[in-house]
C-alpha cells in the first residue's frame, strides 16, 4: 500500500494499479485529464470525488511524478495495443455491420449525422 505522508491513506495500490482509496478510480484515469490541463474542479465533478480525494490524488501525482508518469505511459501503451487487437479481430464484423442499410424510420437521423461529419471534416 502506498500512502501520502501526514495524510490519511488517499492512494492505494490494487490489482488495477494506483487507485483512489474507496473508489475504483485509478490515478491513470485522473492523469488523462491532468495531462490535458483540465481544472481540478472539473475532474472532481467528472469522477464524483470529494475535495479530499481529488486533492490527495493530485498531491500524490505531484509528489511521485516520475513513477506515476512511467506507469501512465505503460497503461496508455497497453490500451493502444488492446484497441488495435480488437480492431483487427472485429474488422470483418464491423465491415458487415457498416454495410447494412439503416433501419426503417432512421434515415433522417443518419442523414443529419452524415452532414455533421462532413461539416466537421471540412473544418479539419
Amino acid at each position: 500500500m502506498t500512502t501520502i505522508p501526514n495524510e490519511p491513506t488517499a492512494i492505494i495500490r490494487t490489482e488495477r494499479g494506483l487507485t483512489i482509496a474507496g473508489t475504483r478510480i485509478t490515478i491513470y484515469d485522473i492523469m488523462d485529464y491532468v495531462t490535458a490541463q483540465y481544472p481540478p474542479k472539473f475532474i472532481r465533478g467528472l469522477f464524483d470525488l470529494t475535495d479530499e480525494q481529488i486533492n490527495g490524488a493530485l498531491a500524490y501525482i505531484e509528489a511521485n511524478r516520475d513513477t506515476v508518469e512511467s506507469e501512465y505511459q505503460m497503461v496508455l501503451k497497453e490500451a493502444e495495443e488492446l484497441r488495435l487487437y480488437y480492431e483487427e479481430k472485429n474488422r470483418d464484423l464491423i465491415a458487415k455491420i457498416a454495410a447494412q442499410p439503416p433501419r426503417p424510420g432512421t434515415e433522417a437521423v443518419w442523414e443529419k449525422l452524415r452532414a455533421a461529419k462532413a461539416k466537421r471534416e471540412a473544418k479539419e
